[in-house]
């Protein structure tokens, strides 16, 4: 009589539900591939339904710190797999992330908080699997970028993210220097201990312009403290270092910072030796930071004169003939 071989242990499929509004929902199967998730910078709140589907259908969640993770999936009642992904093991967890892409794995990518790649190590997985042909997608959502913008009070048609500025002073205010005529509000993320001495470089570098610090947005202790940059320093050096998560945003150069008129006249003068009115116009707004439409209105001041002064010329030659 043969003898009957064990049974092998069933392993029950994963659920893929998550719960919220206290309804239960099914994720939505998912294109295998790189789902790159936005998720709260605050308040749990601020996340959308297709967000929470694509985390509750993935095979993983890759993300920065799996603890931050945990909470938020919990929340919500997902029981995917977590992967922890950082710039202290990015080069060895990576190669294994993209081994599962490669057959046919859907892996969904986080950050701590708001929109992945924005200041996390993220960025390189996505190349590296779109390089390999991999399909990447996207699920938006909350971004303190934007959401500090928003509310900051300052102009919000353009605007250049730098992120985090050197530690050190000097090379904080070189850099600084290196941005102060981008023609754009200036966004920055920094830390509580050094927003002081940040705020106080700024201003030395870049004069005493408008700027914002907005802490802990979408949370219970929401602030958004907004005055010029000399100001600003001055309070934050009075005072203990704030908690929580920090974008600071500064305007634009204003007619307080452009350049003297002579120093517009000279740079137009030579870009119009080269190019028409508009695109030397054009290219010395950018450069000083300038309204174009001011530029512009010099520029075809300056254009119009040698022409006006030749005629002017004619005009006497003709009188002294006479």
């Amino acid at each position: 009589m043969t003898p009957e071989r064990p049974k092998q242990a069933q392993t029950a499929p994963r659920s893929t539900t998550f719960t919220a509004f206290g309804l239960q929902a099914e994720g939505q199967p998912l294109a295998p591939g790189l789902h790159v998730v936005a998720t709260p910078i605050g308040n749990l709140g601020d996340i959308s339904l297709r967000a929470l589907g694509t985390l509750a259908a993935a095979d993983a969640v890759i993300a920065e710190d799996t603890r931050v993770t945990r909470t938020l999936l919990a929340h919500y009642g997902i029981t995917t797999p977590l992967v922890a992904y950082h710039e202290h093991n990015a080069e060895v967890v990576r190669p294994h992330l993209l081994a599962r892409l490669e057959t046919g794995a859907k892996l969904a990518l986080v950050s701590d908080a708001g929109t992945p790649l924005v200041s996390d190590p993220g960025y390189k997985l996505v190349t590296e699997a779109v390089q390999a042909g991999h399909k990447v997608t996207t699920v938006p959502g909350a971004s303190a970028v934007l959401a500090a913008l928003v509310v900051a009070g300052l102009p919000t048609d353009r605007f250049y993210f730098e992120g985090f500025l050197p530690q050190k002073g000097g090379a904080r205010r070189s850099r600084i220097a290196e941005i102060a005529s981008v023609p754009g509000t200036l966004v920055f993320f920094e830390s509580p201990r050094r927003l002081a001495a940040m705020l106080e470089d700024l201003a030395t570098v870049l004069g005493d312009r408008e700027a914002a610090v907005a802490r802990e947005l979408t949370k219970l202790y929401e602030n958004v403290r907004r005055g010029r940059l000399a100001d600003l320093a001055a309070e934050y050096a009075q005072e203990d270092p704030p908690k929580g998560e920090i974008v600071v945003l500064v305007a634009p150069p204003g007619q307080a910072d452009a350049p003297a008129v002579d120093t517009i006249d000279s740079r137009l003068r030579a870009a119009l030796k080269q190019h028409s009115v508009k695109d030397a116009a054009s290219l010395v707004a950018a450069e000083t930071g300038m309204k174009r439409r001011e530029v512009y209105a010099r520029a075809i001041a300056l254009a119009i004169q040698p022409r006006a002064e030749e005629t002017a010329a004619d005009v006497a030659e003709i009188g002294d003939g006479g």
